[in-house]
């Protein structure tokens, strides 16, 4: 973002003298507050967890209600529940606005041709990348995706901060403590007041390679290794990039560019010499329809507004096209996502040509836009590099992990305190069963004789006295010893910022093995189609009139 982006906390307008503030000064603080609420509380994704609130607060709704897919050692998932239910919790309790405005976003991550990873498993008709539209969400069904477990298993160890929901009646989570970058997995595209986003989507394995190489580094890896590790964005549906490798750095660099991708085909032999064109992979945001509405648009052209007939540039392109094309046809399927069938006029045409005519006149080769704008840790809106962007993640990672080890080191000093209280009782049971029966304070009684804190006292207040038995005290015992080795791996940890590091990329590493998957998109770099116009070579006269003007007729004028 550049310096001309307003402050996020903004001063209140100076009143004059008089007390009074001018219509202009309190419009200007009033719209910008407002362009602000937008940007953060609906428009761009925050770094730290890739979601925006709408999104987060599905997904916190979902786990709130127990729709977890199934936890990474095979747990069986919860079944699938009304699209509609998700809906209704998530409007209740977090977001007091449009109920088709969350159920698009629901949607969407249940959308395999939208997200890189899908957050929501979707059962039933969620749409399809034509612009069909999901069914109404009495119809579908959804629970939160396995992947989602890197989004949610630590909430409730004290990794992130709560605050009070839009009425004060429940808390939710700020953030949602991201085990990887979801801003750069699945991406973000939005629109706010004077700012958007298009953030695209990447591989698990390579983004997670680059967090593990910079921490690694300290900061130090250089941007020729980190583009090595991460070559460039992996769309949903494949397709190739054809923009030069420098051309992607840039745009990695500044947090802005554009791709040039295409789509990818094979040519499939058919009988007597015969063959056609079978498009498996469209770029990101193309479908079949709109090729074939191009297509359509192209070889029937209409007559355009205020003109008698079509144009030269209209005519020319419809010979064009039709001179090498004979059939297209959509056969997709569920077998096959994409399937978009070009037959040529004739076999004779060269593959070559054909080709670079579809290319050139349809959207099976188009940009693709970048811009890196997101909420920082900082929780100012900022256009970043995509170092800064795993920078900051790993920061807030860092902090995570921190509050996550104290958080568990805190339980595991409260249990090694109740179980020294045990343990002590256990060598004095007699003593302590005759001061419960006889003693008018049972509780005070103890704590005087044993030295025992009140939750000590209250914990042998409230056991079965059979828990206190020999058995019980080799199991205390066991419990106690490998408690203690856990508090000097966590002290360890929390007192040291290289075992910390060491922690995070052990993480990253087992979370990338469980969850990665080959790359989809080609990186290869192509020259750009341009369909050549073959001129007919045929006889005309230019005509020079005395006066200057200048007409061509054809054929030769005698």
């Amino acid at each position: 973002m550049d310096d001309s982006q307003p402050p996020l906390d903004l001063p209140a307008p100076e009143p004059d003298a008089d007390g009074t503030v001018t219509l202009a000064d309190y419009a200007q603080t009033a719209y910008l507050e407002y362009a602000l609420s937008v940007v953060k509380g609906r428009a761009l994704p925050d770094v730290s967890d890739g979601q925006k609130p709408v999104q987060r607060r599905i997904l916190y709704s979902m786990s709130r209600m127990g729709l977890g897919f199934g936890g990474t050692n095979g747990t069986v998932g919860a079944k699938p529940v009304k699209s509609a239910r998700v809906v209704g919790d998530v409007l209740g309790r977090f977001h007091p606005h449009s109920d088709q405005a969350a159920y698009d976003a629901l949607v969407r991550m249940a959308q395999d041709f939208s997200q890189r990873y899908p957050l929501v498993d979707g059962q039933g008709n969620f749409g399809s990348r034509d612009g069909d539209g999901a069914a109404a969400m009495r119809y579908t069904e959804a629970r939160l995706a396995r992947i989602t477990s890197l989004l949610l298993d630590e909430i409730d160890e004290g990794t992130v901060d709560f605050v009070p929901n839009y009425d004060g009646s429940t808390e939710e989570p700020r953030l949602l403590p991201a085990r990887l970058p979801f801003t750069l997995l699945n991406g973000a595209s939005g629109i706010a007041v004077g700012l958007a986003t298009e953030i695209p989507s990447h591989n698990l394995r390579e983004i997670a390679d680059a967090c593990v190489a910079l921490i690694k580094s300290n900061g130090k890896l250089s941007e020729e290794e980190l583009f090595a590790i991460v070559p460039g964005p992996d769309y949903p549906g494949g397709a190739q990039i054809i923009s030069a490798a420098s051309d992607i750095a840039e745009a990695y660099r500044t947090g802005r560019g554009s791709l040039k991708v295409r789509a990818r085909w094979k040519i499939e032999d058919l009988a007597r010499g015969q063959w056609q064109l079978v498009v498996n992979e469209l770029p990101p945001g193309v479908s079949t329809q709109r090729v074939l509405e191009e297509i359509e648009e192209i070889t029937n052209p209409k007559v355009k507004a205020g003109k008698k007939a079509l144009s030269a540039d209209q005519t020319q392109l419809k010979a064009a096209m039709l001179s090498v094309l004979d059939v297209v046809r959509d056969e997709s399927s569920k077998d096959a996502a994409v399937r978009l069938v070009f037959e040529p006029k004739t076999s004779r045409i060269s593959q070559d040509e054909f080709i670079t005519t579809l290319l050139s006149q349809t959207s099976l080769e188009t940009s693709s836009s970048i811009n890196l704008t997101m909420v920082g840790i900082d929780g100012k809106p900022t256009q970043k590099s995509l170092r800064q962007m795993l920078n900051e993640w790993i920061a807030f990672r860092e902090i995570t992990v921190e509050k996550r080890s104290r958080h568990r080191l805190n339980k595991v000093l409260d249990r090694i305190h109740i179980l020294e209280g045990r343990q002590l009782v256990l060598l004095n049971i007699d003593e302590v069963i005759a001061i419960i029966r006889a003693a008018d304070d049972p509780k005070a009684a103890l704590i005087a004789r044993f030295n025992l804190s009140e939750r000590q006292a209250e914990d042998i207040l409230e056991i079965r006295l059979r828990q206190l038995a020999r058995l019980e005290a080799i199991k205390i015992e066991q419990e106690l010893s490998g408690l203690r080795d856990e508090q000097k791996k966590l002290e360890d940890i929390l007192g040291s910022p290289a075992a910390l590091r060491r922690l995070l990329v052990k993480e990253i590493e087992a979370d990338a093995k469980t969850f990665e998957d080959p790359r989809r998109t080609l990186i290869q770099a192509e020259k750009r189609a341009v369909a050549e116009v073959k001129v007919i070579d045929e006889p005309v006269t230019v005509i020079v009139s005395q006066k200057g003007w200048v007409r061509a007729q054809k054929g030769w004028a005698t």
